[in-house]
């Protein structure tokens, strides 16, 4: 596929200049067809043949594999999520907490990646936050924290400023150190690839409705096969376990054990469907794409006057971030709004407005946010 092809089966971009695929992508038609045909299926044909749960679980199925074909893992390592936030707090819950425990995440966390340890800190866990400078975090200056943590938490990719933190060095200094990791990988499934086994990390939390296009409520969640047992989930439910009916019960191995109950398979079967679709055009065009825009829309963010590029000038990703002099930066994505052209504001870097450049972008969307710099 091309991304013209591509471009032309989103209806959202008939009337829009969309630049916020960071925050939620808009879905091609074959997505949505998808989820609809599963529900459709579901609702009216599975009750008079195999049953609606069978047709659920099949669905679930097809969905772990293509999830773990895409990310390098085995079907086993990987649980269904509804999103990033939920399989975040999925391992949050189910690692053993005692006061004193610490926990080391970087102070370019989402907010998905600060609340759960937050809400530890009032049981005891102590948090230790590393400090980064201009979206970059200095490895060697976190290893003090490293040397007293229980779990370690960074994003491979900044969504504050689109930056590539560096998850395998990270990695490999928490586990000398004795402590689980939990990437944060949101952000790159669909825009480039990922390769949780090059990462090393324990834990990998990861949603469908951002670059991978599709819908909301379907996330996912690896975990590296023997970690599982360091995990008594929170949870449990007849997904959770071998036996639902058994006397006593025994966790499904792997990362099932994190699943729980009854959810509709309708977005899964969108998620498998958009990375499907993500795999026909290929990393090595979607790269090459988003390289190609965004450097033209850095280009023309440094020769504006009165805004600056918060990002790094070369290509990490296609997250741009930037600031306007003087300008309100929620007031100046509502005027963009009015306008047809979508980009967000941002709690962090002070004054910043962030456009996402995906492979469905084109050459006049950038010059037309350009022209209004």
């Amino acid at each position: 596929m091309e991304p013209s092809e591509l471009r032309a089966d989103v209806p959202a971009l008939e009337r829009t200049t969309y630049f916020n695929t960071g925050a939620s992508g808009p879905s091609p038609t074959r997505v949505v067809e998808a989820v609809e045909s599963c529900l459709e299926y579901h609702e009216y044909e599975a009750p008079a043949s195999e049953g609606m749960y069978s047709a659920a679980f099949d669905v679930f199925d097809r969905t772990r594999e293509a999830v773990a074909d895409h990310l390098g893992a085995t079907t086993e390592e990987v649980a269904l999520t509804q999103s990033t936030t939920d399989g975040i707090n999925r391992i949050a819950a189910a690692l053993d907490w005692e006061p004193g425990d610490v926990v080391v995440r970087t102070d370019l966390e989402h907010s998905s990646g600060i609340l759960p340890w937050k809400r530890l800190s009032r049981q005891g866990v102590d948090v230790a936050v590393a400090e980064s400078e201009d979206g970059r975090v200095d490895v060697e200056e976190m290893e003090a924290a490293l040397d007293d943590a229980k779990l370690v938490v960074l994003s491979s990719l900044t969504w504050s400023h689109g930056t590539r933190l560096p998850v395998a060095e990270v990695v490999e200094r928490a586990h000398e150190a004795g402590a689980f990791v939990l990437v944060d990988a949101v952000q790159s499934p669909g825009q480039m690839p990922v390769d949780v086994k090059q990462w090393g990390a324990d834990f990998v939390a990861g949603a469908g409705h951002k670059w991978l296009l599709g819908p909301y409520g379907a996330g996912f969640l690896y975990v590296d096969e023997g970690v599982e047992r360091h995990l008594e989930p929170s949870h449990i439910g007849y997904r959770s376990v071998e036996d639902p009916n058994a006397e006593e019960y025994a966790y499904e191995p792997g990362a099932h054990r994190l699943e729980v109950g009854t959810v509709s398979p309708a977005p899964y079967a969108g998620l498998q469907e958009a990375i499907e679709l993500v795999e026909e055009i290929g990393y090595d065009s979607i790269q090459d794409r988003i390289a190609e825009l965004t450097d033209r829309l850095k280009e023309g963010i440094v020769a504006a006057d009165g805004v600056d590029l918060v990002s790094p000038r070369e290509y990490e990703s296609g997250l741009v971030t930037f600031t306007v002099d003087d300008r309100d930066p929620e007031s100046f994505v509502a005027e963009l709004a009015d306008d047809g052209i979508q980009i967000r504001s941002l709690p962090f870097p002070d004054g910043a407005v962030r456009a996402s450049v995906h492979v469905f972008n084109t050459v006049d969307d950038v010059d037309e946010l350009v022209a209004r710099l």
